[in-house]
C-alpha cells in the first residue's frame, strides 16, 4: 500500500533515485535495502514516517532511511535516521498517534471513546503527535 501523498511529497522532495525505487519496492513488499527497521513494523506506519520525513524536511537530499520504533494499536513511536548520499545522518524523534489525534479533533465512536479510526483514515500520516529533529552528523567510516 502507498500512502497517496507519497507520490506528490517525493517529487517535492531532494530524495534520491535509489531511494524513491527502494521506497516503492517497500511499498509493494519487495527487498528495500535503503528502507529498514530495526523490529517488524507494520510497512504502512513506517511509510508515514517517510511521508512526514519528506513532508517536514523537503531539503534533505534523502539516500537511505532506518526506523527504530514501537508500534501499538493507535500508536508507532521511536526513531527515525535519514542518511543523505554524503555521509550525513539526520535523526528524528517521532509519535505517530491517531487516538491523540481523534482526541484534538474531538472525534468520538459510537462508545464515546476517541475514534481513532476516523483519525487514521482521514488523516493518514498526519498524525504526528512529536516530530522533533534531534540530530545530525556525519557518519564516521574507518
Amino acid at each position: 500500500m502507498m500512502i497517496a501523498d507519497l507520490e506528490a511529497l517525493l517529487a517535492a522532495s531532494r530524495a534520491t533515485a535509489a531511494f524513491r525505487s527502494d521506497l516503492a519496492a517497500y511499498a509493494a513488499r519487495l527487498p528495500a535495502e535503503r528502507v529498514t527497521s530495526s523490529s517488524p513494523a507494520p510497512r504502512v506506519k513506517v511509510l508515514r514516517a517517510i511521508a512526514q520525513l519528506l513532508q517536514a524536511e523537503p531539503a534533505i537530499e534523502v539516500d537511505r532511511i532506518s526506523v527504530r520504533a514501537v508500534s501499538g494499536c493507535a500508536d508507532f513511536v521511536g526513531t527515525l535516521t535519514a542518511h543523505d548520499a554524503d555521509g550525513e545522518s539526520y535523526v528524528f524523534d517521532f509519535e505517530w498517534n491517531c487516538e491523540w489525534k481523534a482526541r484534538q479533533l474531538g472525534y468520538v465512536d459510537y462508545f464515546g471513546l476517541p475514534d481513532q479510526i476516523r483519525a487514521a483514515q482521514e488523516f493518514d500520516w498526519q498524525c504526528f503527535a512529536r516530530w522533533t529533529r534531534t540530530a545530525s552528523r556525519a557518519i564516521q567510516t574507518a
